[in-house]
């Protein structure tokens, strides 16, 4: 199957996207200081029943570097519209789960549905301990740089569980190493919703399947445990055996959970 593959100039910046298959959009949103590759096995199979879209947000991959204030719900939403997109199911994992959730605030007629897998959401407090691992990187990026963050990032929590993997390690790898480490040493002017999210989840009307790892951080688990209790039509489901990176250690348990959703909606 042939993807469409390029770079689309919107709001002062170059998305790269690629794009395949025919039928309603999906919308595949990465995670932090990840690309469109962490979904390698989720884009084809979706291209079967779908037009499958993947993109690199900015700051990411092959996309262009933060320079202005910018929201990423804004960027996808110009995005769709540069791939004349008026609607679509999306997809996010961990940051990319709370830029769905910001978008489908933000333009709710333009979501079909929402998958968040190992989901973040914005406004959530993040224990002590999850801000204390968090802060670890970027004091290391303040004293060994770029490569001193990644090493420390790749022992984040989050990638704990898929270390019993050597496979999904390797590309996980990979692509933090290919990672620019803009965020580690400059300081990020991205826009958030006011309020944030995590007090506006009751506006939220479309369809949302809610994927979480049962090895995932507890701030994680606690995430969709909120977000479950605040949107009563989520389905809620508890992955065995995997942790943050679900789609990736357990791709058949996730894309056959997603087909099932996304074919019923």
């Amino acid at each position: 199957m042939k993807t469409q593959h390029g770079f689309a100039e919107v709001n002062g910046t170059r998305l790269y996207y690629e794009s395949a298959g025919e039928g309603t959009p999906v919308v595949l949103v990465h995670g932090f200081t990840l690309d469109t590759r962490m979904w390698d096995d989720q884009f084809l199979p979706l291209t079967h029943h779908f037009r499958a879209i993947r993109y690199d947000m900015r700051g990411f991959g092959q996309s262009g570097l933060p320079s202005e204030p910018y929201s990423h719900a804004d960027d996808l939403k110009a995005l769709m519209e540069h791939l004349e997109v008026e609607q679509a199911h999306l997809i996010g994992l961990s940051k990319g789960g709370a830029v769905v959730l910001d978008f489908a605030l933000t333009h709710p007629n333009c979501a079909l549905s929402l998958t968040l897998i190992d989901g973040g959401l914005n406004g959530l407090k993040w224990s002590p301990e999850g801000s204390a691992r968090f802060a670890l990187v970027w004091q290391r990026a303040r004293e060994g740089g770029i490569p001193a963050a990644k090493e420390s990032w790749l022992a984040h929590p989050f990638f704990v569980p898929a270390h019993r993997q050597p496979g999904v390690v390797a590309r996980l790898e990979q692509i933090v190493s290919d990672y620019s480490g803009w965020h580690f040493l400059n300081k990020n002017p991205e826009r958030g919703l006011e309020p944030p999210a995590a007090e506006r989840l009751a506006e939220l009307k479309m369809p949302l399947l809610l994927m979480v790892g049962e090895h995932d951080t507890p701030d994680l688990l606690q995430a969709g445990e909120f977000i479950a209790q605040q949107v009563p039509q989520a389905r809620h489901l508890l992955l065995r055996g995997v942790g943050h990176m679900a789609n990736m250690e357990a791709p058949e348990l996730v894309n056959a959970a997603l087909l099932e959703f996304l074919g019923h909606q």
